[in-house]
């Protein structure tokens, strides 16, 4: 359980967070807000340590901003995962536990066997991580745009302005199939289950 876990605080908040950590190290160097020489002089082990703790929590505050980020972006199409599931599996079209709350099934799936749980998981923080690394990609966009007009290399301000807001829009939308396929793993794997359609009546 303690590598799950730790699986899913590495893709979910550092991996983003260190998105974030890299884009405020830029701006800090390039408005002289920060030395070069400062970060230069400071211990190995120290910087690591705090380039590993900054990246946590700046992906733990920034985490809503992710959340913000997926729900302006306008869908194509709506994906329903009870829905494919049912249609995929026509012996599942009665069962109750279809129609329960996909974290609640996680949790029984993590109570029978935590193994099998862990790829659901793993699925989850996989779309998380690519949510929540949009948002501080389109800042970078916003930045590379103030370079176009402000700094030395207008051109290759201008094509990394476009990569960067290309790059945001498609790790949202990766994000939101990757999310669509931890609920549909969720039904699939709950549907071997024992008694969780007797679980789910009884909870209801």
């Amino acid at each position: 359980m303690n590598i799950t876990v730790g699986i899913f605080d590495l893709f979910a908040y550092s991996v983003p967070g260190a998105l974030y950590l890299a884009l405020l190290a830029y701006l800090g160097f390039r408005l002289d807000l920060v030395e070069p020489a400062a970060v230069a002089g400071v211990p190995g082990v120290l910087l690591v340590v705090a380039v590993v703790v900054l990246s946590y929590l700046l992906g733990y505050l920034a985490y809503p901003v992710g959340a913000l980020a997926n729900r302006l972006l306008p869908r194509r199409r709506r994906r329903d995962p009870r829905a494919e599931f049912r249609r995929r599996n026509p012996a599942a079209q009665d069962r109750d536990y279809v129609g329960a709350d996909p974290f609640l099934l996680l949790s029984g799936l993590q109570l029978h066997d935590a193994d099998v749980a862990a790829e659901v998981v793993r699925l989850r923080a996989s779309g998380l991580m690519l949510r929540n690394s949009a948002p501080p990609l389109l800042f970078a966009a916003v930045a590379a745009v103030v370079e176009t007009f402000a700094g030395p290399r207008p051109v290759v301000a201008a094509v990394s302005a476009a990569l960067f807001a290309a790059v945001s829009v498609v790790l949202l939308a990766q994000g939101r199939k990757i999310g669509h396929w931890a609920s549909i793993k969720t039904l699939e794997l709950c549907f071997w289950l024992p008694d969780v359609d007797e679980r789910v009546r009884r909870s209801a």
